[in-house]
């Protein structure tokens, strides 16, 4: 069973920072992306930034050059750095992990979401 522990939500004022982690654990063979989606109220969820084993990025335009994902591989871990932050950025944040090798094939995992406010 695998499963994806998500932290460093909150609330922030506008132009402040968080630091979002996503650790996976359980049987892990290895995994080929890792990323943060997020829902904002009344709106479809949204992908904020990707990375996988090798190490490329991808960003949406709303957050290049505010956002910073990077990855963990021994750790199964994600983070996701945020500054500069609007209030446009509220919303849940989920922690996908894309083609995880485990026990009897190759599954995509979703964590619970964490809550990022940005608000004076």
């Amino acid at each position: 069973q695998v499963q994806l522990v998500e932290s460093g939500g909150g609330l922030v004022q506008p132009g402040g920072s968080l630091r979002l982690s996503c650790a996976a654990s359980g049987s892990i063979f290895s995994i080929y992306a890792m990323g943060w989606y997020r829902q904002a109220p009344g709106n479809e969820r949204e992908l904020v930034a990707g990375i996988t084993s090798s190490g490329s990025t991808n960003y949406a335009d709303s957050v290049k050059g505010r956002f910073t994902i990077s990855r963990d591989n021994a750790k199964n871990t994600v983070y996701l750095q945020m500054n500069s932050l609007k209030p446009e950025d509220t919303a849940v944040y989920y922690c996908n992990v894309e083609r995880a090798r485990v026990f009897g094939g190759v599954r995509d995992y979703w964590g619970q979401g964490t809550q990022v406010t940005v608000s004076s």
